[in-house]
């Protein structure tokens, strides 16, 4: 039946197959081989990214109605990523240029990329598309202007602008030939084919020419063909009020095509790129309209539309129709900006946070804008807050922690039991999940050492200049803003960083990991608790939406530093994808200990059994033993090995040493590693410079220490290291926020500016200047002025 009808629109004109071969390729319009060549490299310029997508193998490319993978849409974006038969609609405001006359090339070609890039890939392919009428009205626009008369010009066919009027009907009729060639040049570029499908509203009102169109196009798409649909303006009838009596969606512009299409082919998702970046609470650019990223029909009745697009049939309303209708039928819809070149489609098939998600599942949690817009309102509640009155709150959280000891644990042990049982986290993970009566009174300690600091944060004088007489100039600490911090495995960070925060008056955003569910919701609990004393609760809030943490880092206008805590794949993976927002942290913690040859031996046993074994999971514990040459053939050397192998730490020689050890363990791999549990690298040097090198070059500008009794050598290696923190006869586990004196850390920094090394309050704080004048003008002090510049430091 498929095959029959395939031959029938074939024959009728109705389809039209195009091939991908090039040599093949033959149209009346001989520069668009050019323009599309031009267009693709432009775009492939463009992307700065890459997307990398599930291939689908040829044996699930069966498009029955058996096929179909769910019933239901998808509830959560993330579920966007196993969507394979995908459906794109190409609005006329997405496809036109500005002057509403031929094509916008560059966009399209943007599309087209993406479109191949998938259906390469394994995904099955369909395109609605507007745009003939916009390429017809082009040519004939053309064509009237030659053959008019220059009264006919200047009199005939022109609107209130002076631009020529054209009926629609005919420059669709002069349009569409031409738009269908282009798509067919664009897609050949990727060796793909494209079949052309045009459809009127009487196709779908009946089921035997409904049943032909879905079977032409399931043969089209079995053939790994692209269906290119359009609505035929040829012969389409004016626009009509909806009659969507029945539950059947009227056929009134390519929006309802759109999701009509969609419905008909079970298709997974329908991407509706529009001229905006989604649906607003009101007309986009009006004031207090705020872009919804999951728009779940129930909550409609908020929604004020504006306009209809400048071009085309249809508007945000028709589209929001068009949406909730093919939600309502299984299909996932989201409604995103095809404006940009900035791989729209491929990052909402990933389920990334493009557009406005359409879903059935009621929200259940705060939006995260909603959360980081309460968090800085919080954060200003804060600041107006006395210090003594931030002090109590922490002595309050403080407290909170031994009396609710035992509920803090049973919470933990829930974590830590799941945990187990699924088996997705690694040893060290589990030693930094787990929380003990000892975490918990060192926590409650630190959180006072915080309280008691508080006076001295906010507020406070770091400069004072009197400019002139009369004017005075004060630079003073103030919050940075509103942070976000990320973190893995780590419960016990999240009221140490909740009181920094509180003490410092910034407004919180918590991100954690699913491992400690339990843990940090009961937390979060106790931080309210003490919050509401004097506070809000907002200033400080737990992230508990589905929300992925790239999107997350697009809130760089709501947020305004980012510091992870957690893996180095975690960290890194913040540093790489943050764009807008800085990032405080670092991503590995490969800590040295160099034993010089002015060392004592007792104090180096001693000093390299601390930093690595008590507690080899913490990123400030020693990933490499460096060993002065002289000590090669000692019985220090003898006496560290055994008591390394005592301990149960695995070594691996350096390159160096393991050359001149005949037997032993396996050589080092790379003297760039992060061990993160009982095992290190072992190397021996020739005196201190070389130390400095090796550290310098393999290092992660964490924490290095000496060992030696030699004063000048010590100095040399304590300036020489290019590291946030360089210790001398000290344990590398001294780098914390806790033991410095700070109370607590919100994780140790590795970059250059800002803050390096434990960051605590301080850390959290910025500056801003202050000025109290007298009337004064700048004015006033130019030359010959009655007033002349002081410049006196006053502190």
């Amino acid at each position: 039946m498929a095959a029959t009808t395939t031959l029938n629109l074939l024959k009728c004109g109705q389809l039209k197959l195009f091939p991908a071969a090039p040599h093949i390729i033959k149209h009346s319009h001989n520069n668009i081989t050019r323009t599309v060549s031009n267009c693709r490299s432009l775009y492939s310029c463009s992307r700065r990214n890459s997307y990398p997508l599930p291939l689908y193998p040829p044996h699930v490319r069966s498009f029955a109605s058996s096929s179909v993978l769910w019933q239901d849409a998808a509830s959560y974006r993330s579920e966007l990523s196993k969507c394979k038969k995908i459906v794109i609609k190409l609005g006329s405001a997405v496809l036109t240029r500005g002057d509403e006359c031929g094509l916008a090339l560059g966009r399209l070609a943007s599309i087209i990329e993406q479109v191949a890039e998938l259906q390469n890939a394994g995904y099955e392919m369909m395109v609605v598309t507007s745009g003939a009428v916009a390429f017809g009205k082009l040519r004939l626009r053309q064509e009237v202007l030659l053959s008019q008369s220059m009264r006919e010009t200047l009199s005939n066919r022109a609107d209130n602008k002076g631009q020529i009027m054209l009926e629609p009907r005919a420059c669709a009729a002069a349009g569409q030939s031409g738009l269908m060639a282009l798509y067919e040049a664009m897609f050949s570029q990727y060796g793909v084919t494209t079949a052309q499908v045009l459809v009127t509203k009487p196709d779908f009102y009946h089921d035997y020419t409904r049943n032909n169109l879905r079977g032409t196009i399931n043969e089209l798409v079995q053939m790994n063909i692209i269906p290119i649909i359009n609505a035929n303006d040829v012969v389409a009838p004016p626009p009509e009020k909806d009659k969507d009596l029945q539950g059947v969606i009227s056929i009134k512009d390519n929006d309802s095509l759109a999701a009509r299409v969609a419905v008909e082919m079970g298709a997974h998702l329908l991407i509706m790129l529009s001229d905006v970046n989604g649906i607003y609470t009101g007309p986009p650019g009006a004031e207090g309209s705020l872009l919804l990223h999951t728009f779940y029909p129930g909550d409609s009745t908020n929604i004020v539309y504006g306009a209809k697009s400048r071009v085309g049939l249809g508007g945000m309303e028709s589209k929001v129709k068009a949406a909730q209708w093919a939600l309502d039928r299984g299909t996932s819809v989201v409604i995103a900006n095809g404006m940009t070149l900035d791989s729209t489609i491929l990052k909402t098939v990933q389920g990334r946070k493009i557009g406005t998600f359409f879903t059935g599942a009621k929200p259940t949690g705060i939006p995260i804008e909603v959360q980081a817009m309460n968090a800085r309102d919080g954060g200003r509640d804060l600041l107006a807050l006395t210090a003594d009155q931030r002090a109590d709150i922490i002595n309050r959280l403080a407290e909170l922690l031994i009396e609710r000891q035992d509920k803090i644990l049973s919470e933990n042990k829930k974590d830590l039991e799941l945990s187990r049982r699924q088996g997705d986290l690694t040893p060290p993970m589990l030693a930094r999940l787990s929380l003990s009566p000892t975490k918990l009174r060192s926590l409650s300690d630190g959180l006072r050492q915080i309280a008691a600091s508080s006076h001295n944060n906010v507020g406070r004088i770091v400069k004072k200049t009197k400019i002139a007489d009369g004017m005075e100039l004060t630079q003073e600490t103030v919050p940075i803003g509103v942070l976000l911090v990320i973190f893995e495995s780590r419960p016990d960070a999240l009221p140490q960083v909740a009181a920094l925060a509180i003490s410092s008056a910034n407004g919180l955003l918590l991100k954690g990991g699913k491992e400690a569910a339990n843990s940090n919701a009961y937390l979060h609990s106790l931080v309210q608790e003490a919050l509401s004393i004097h506070a809000p609760k907002d200033a400080v809030q737990l992230v508990e939406t589905r929300e992925e943490v790239n999107d997350l880092l697009e809130l760089d206008d709501l947020i305004d530093l980012v510091i992870p805590r957690g893996s180095n794949e975690l960290v890194r993976k913040i540093q790489n994808e943050s764009k807008g927002i800085p990032v405080l942290g670092h991503s590995e913690g490969i800590c040295h200990v160099f034993i010089d040859k002015a060392a004592d031996p007792q104090m180096a046993i001693k000093l390299v059994r601390d930093s690595k074994c008590d507690y080899p999971a913490a990123c400030n514990a020693m990933e490499t033993l460096l060993i002065h040459q002289d000590h090669r053939h000692t019985k220090l050397f003898e006496d560290i090995l055994d008591m390394l192998k005592a301990e149960h730490v695995k070594f691996h020689p350096g390159p160096r040493l393991a050359k001149s050890l005949k037997f032993g363990p396996s050589e080092a791999q790379s003297m760039h590693v992060e061990y993160s549990g009982l095992e290190c690298a072992v190397e021996v040097v020739d005196d201190v410079d070389e130390a400095i090198h090796h550290i310098n070059k393999h290092g992660s500008s964490h924490t290095d220490s000496i060992v030696t009794e030699d004063q000048e050598t010590a100095e040399r290696f304590l300036h020489g290291v290019d590291s946030a923190c360089v210790f001398h006869n000290s344990s590398t586990r001294f780098a914390d926020g806790y033991r410095f004196g700070l109370g607590a850390e919100v994780g140790i920094s590795t970059s250059r500016i800002h803050a390096r090394g434990p960051v605590g309050v301080e850390g959290l704080l910025t500056t801003k200047w202050i000025l109290r004048g007298a009337g004064d003008g700048v004015q006033d002090f130019a030359e010959g002025g009655l007033k002349k510049f002081i410049h006196e430091e006053l502190y």
